[in-house]
């Protein structure tokens, strides 16, 4: 049976699956008084029967790194790790293995709960994590630690993989500096100025033709409104860049704060990515709060 946590307090509603990931199955904004719940993440349908994929979660945590790595793998100090591919019809290894792994339960209260992920066996990333969630007032906050637990140091990195609703009635706030463009693989070529029509630096819809890029120079900080539905959501990380990934045609769309662009393994220094020697940790925190317009 699929165990769903719950998390409560008067403006939100929060429920993790721990064994899918240490996902989130749902975030919801209460607002106040009788208002009906309304979705602030993409959320599994409470009818739901079986065992869900990640992918079918509101949110879930990438690491010990974000998104896809060259099938060849990397070199670092003179040695080639080369991950195996870990999804199906995927040729390059892609959001690292937390999120395909069980977690286990640390602690629950009615507003927090911990939970912890041993790697030791995993190869070429030994690690150890944990992942906290907290409501606070009117905010979700999520916040990972990796600690490397291998015998070299090595790359990591850490992200978050939301999925939020009604693409064609949101509207977008985040700024960046410069935007990856990608090749058939899906792996970045060049890094560029941003175009106008990908341009956020102020509210603006999702591009209707589609988008699926890494945007670098992101100050941490972005909005995302729903006039029809009166709601917002704002994100804010300590985290560099973002993922955009919305698709032409579908339900939803993903706003993914990374701390390394897409492929930083093979790309030169390593953009983002933290060097940590055995037994050292790395920390990333994301807040998401929720607001009435």
């Amino acid at each position: 049976m699929l165990e769903r946590l719950t998390l409560r307090n008067e403006r939100l509603l929060a429920e993790i699956v721990p064994q899918i990931g240490g996902g989130l199955a749902r975030l919801d904004w209460l607002g106040s008084g009788d208002a009906q719940p309304q979705q602030l993440l993409r959320g599994l349908p409470p009818e739901f029967d079986g065992t869900p994929l990640p992918g079918q979660l509101a949110c879930f945590p990438l690491l010990p790194w974000s998104n896809r790595m060259a099938p060849s793998g990397f070199a670092f100090e003179g040695v080639r790790h080369v991950p195996h591919p870990n999804r199906a019809g995927e040729p390059c290894p892609i959001h690292g293995d937390a999120w395909q792994q069980p977690w286990r339960v640390a602690a629950h209260y009615d507003t927090s709960l911990i939970l912890s992920l041993d790697r030791w066996d995993a190869e070429p990333f030994s690690y150890t994590a944990e992942l906290h969630y907290t409501l606070s007032g009117d905010a979700l906050v999520v916040e990972i630690s990796v600690r490397n637990a291998g015998r070299s140091a090595l790359p990591f990195g850490i992200g978050l993989h939301p999925w939020m609703p009604d693409p064609d009635g949101a509207r977008l706030e985040a700024r960046a500096n410069s935007v990856w463009m990608a090749g058939p693989d899906k792996l970045p070529l060049m890094r560029q100025d941003i175009p106008a029509h990908w341009s956020f630096d102020n509210p603006a819809a999702l591009p209707q033709d589609g988008v699926d890029n890494v945007f670098e120079g992101w100050h941490g900080a972005a909005r995302i409104a729903w006039p029809a539905r009166g709601l917002a959501l704002e994100v804010q990380a300590d985290m560099d860049y973002f993922i955009l990934y919305a698709p032409p045609g579908r339900d939803f769309f993903c706003f993914e704060p990374v701390d390394h662009p897409i492929n930083a393994h093979n790309l030169p220094g390593h953009p983002g990515l933290t060097v940590l020697a055995p037994g050292a940790t790395l920390r990333r925190r994301c807040v998401f709060r929720g607001a009435a317009l």
